[in-house]
């Protein structure tokens, strides 16, 4: 049973940051490495917060987790010492607990009971409990490989190694079937190796993953693209000679760019990803990024996620100046009820560590054109104070400016993180007949199944750019499908989550 007064006996603490001189000085991780002791008596005193609501929203598919992660319960085992007991509840529904512990922003916490009213103090830490959990998993060597005991003699594909193509493939290996996952990159993980920065994940953290992965029966595939045409790839008709079922897990990695902004074309401008899949294998020993922000002015259009990676990336590589803009205007430090009532996603400023480091964020500002100078290179960008409307019928976002004013910002280096427009065109979609929506993801019906027969689409690439939380449970459900597909039922566990997403889903 929980501690009902537990909230009232210890204060929201989060992880302990390393000293901002330190974290700039190296691409390790933001967080303080704690000892054992130390950290094991901080986040019990953090999961005693947990009251054991009534109703959990916390863990509710539709505002919390969409992991269905038993939050309760395992907050529970860790205020008594369990850890062996947490390790079995939270991997039970999770398979990754250290990507979304260090790398979701926590719906969880959001729609904790606890975050109602600030008297409270707070949410429960919630992510800083399941990271531990994950931590003391490994150290306490909780964590071992599960080979699957019968072999159902079918084969399965799955394209793409990122949290979704990594989850979809180990739940499968582990029913019995013969999985090998297809990875074009020549290292495994998607976006966890190329495109999150090694001071938010260290990336021994996805390797000790893949080798369970490996321990356990999944076949891994680099450097070949299913549908491609060079030596190594895997032709459409060979994969469907080959396999039973296949999962599409190819991701959302199409950016979105500013093709009319005068200038674009400039030497300096760059999507997101140009600069930080080369900051990452630089990361990997693969020698110096292509695009480094070192001795730069650097401007980061766009104040998501990305935003914030490119941001933390060029204060490390050693920019001169670091100024992320966003055209909306700045949110609330806490949540307004009525535009956010608990316990949906709160919109409210969300502040990153890269963001305490160094810089500058600017709201209510969009960039009007890039300057040259005079040699065919950015030298500035020239802003515009705006006002953002999105039309209430068609949904169409207009971006006005509210005066006349233009101001101008040094820029050596500008990177455009304004989000992604969905699956990239390859040739494997050709080859499948498949065709994508209006959003650029790839449809499926209820059973996960897109229009071709055996081949299912999971995580960015059926949702759309999205956490790493929904590509895990999208995984994880597309296997208990693929499952049922292959042998005509399915014991593999699975988060309820719809299929169909309405376009104003992002």
């Amino acid at each position: 049973m929980a501690d009902p007064s537990g909230f009232l006996k210890h204060e929201r603490k989060d992880a302990p940051k390393r000293p901002k001189p330190d974290r700039l000085a190296d691409w390790h991780e933001v967080y303080l490495d704690q000892e054992p002791a130390e950290r094991d008596k901080h986040v019990r005193g953090q999961a005693s917060r947990c009251m054991d609501c009534g109703i959990p929203f916390c863990h509710s598919v539709s505002v919390g987790c969409p992991l269905g992660n038993l939050i309760p319960e395992w907050n529970d085992l860790v205020r008594v010492g369990d850890w062996s007991g947490a390790s079995n509840r939270l991997h039970a529904t999770n398979n990754f607990p250290e990507f979304t512990g260090k790398l979701c922003p926590a719906p969880c916490e959001s729609a904790c009971v606890l975050s109602i009213s600030p008297l409270s103090g707070g949410a429960v830490a919630i992510k800083r409990v399941e990271e531990a959990i994950a931590d003391v998993s490994w150290e306490k060597d909780l964590i071992r490989p599960r080979q699957a005991i019968v072999s159902s003699g079918k084969k399965v594909a799955v394209v793409g190694s990122g949290p979704a193509g990594l989850a979809a493939a180990q739940q499968l290996t582990r029913a019995g079937h013969e999985v090998t996952v297809y990875e074009r990159d020549d290292r495994l993980g998607g976006l966890l190796r190329y495109g999150i920065p090694e001071f938010k994940m260290e990336k021994k953290v996805l390797d000790r993953r893949l080798a369970q992965l490996r321990e356990e029966g999944t076949r891994f595939v680099t450097g070949c693209e299913v549908g491609g045409a060079k030596p190594g790839d895997l032709s459409v008709e060979t994969l469907k000679a080959r396999f039973d079922a296949v999962v599409l897990a190819v991701g959302a990695l199409r950016g979105r760019d500013a093709p009319d902004v005068p200038g674009r074309a400039l030497n300096g401008v760059h999507l997101a990803m140009e600069h930080l899949v080369p900051a990452n294998k630089e990361c990997e020993g693969d020698g110096p990024t292509t695009i480094s922000a070192h001795g730069k002015h650097v401007i980061v259009i766009g104040g998501g996620d990305t935003g914030a990676d490119c941001y933390g990336t060029a204060t490390r590589q050693g920019a001169l100046s670091v100024t992320q803009l966003d055209q909306y205007p700045q949110p609330p430090t806490v949540r307004d009820d009525d535009r956010s009532p608990w316990p949906v996603w709160p919109w409210i400023l969300r502040t990153y560590p890269a963001h305490e480091e160094a810089g500058e964020r600017r709201f209510a500002v969009a960039v009007e054109s890039f300057v040259d100078d005079g040699a065919g290179n950015v030298r500035a960008v020239r802003l515009r104070e705006v006002k953002v409307r999105r039309d209430p019928v068609t949904g169409v976002r207009e971006v006005t400016p509210v005066n006349d004013h233009v101001e101008e910002l040094p820029a050596d280096l500008v990177l455009l993180a304004i989000g992604f427009e969905g699956v990239e065109h390859m040739p494997l979609l050709d080859g499948l007949d498949l065709s994508l929506t209006a959003r650029g993801t790839l449809s499926c019906g209820s059973d996960w199944q897109t229009q071709a027969e055996g081949v299912f689409a999971c995580g960015d690439a059926h949702r759309g750019a999205s956490l790493v939380v929904w590509a895990i449970a999208e995984g994880r459900s597309v296997a208990n499908a693929v499952d049922a597909f292959l042998t005509g039922h399915s014991d593999l566990p699975a988060p309820v989550m719809p299929t169909a997403l309405p376009l104003a889903v992002v």
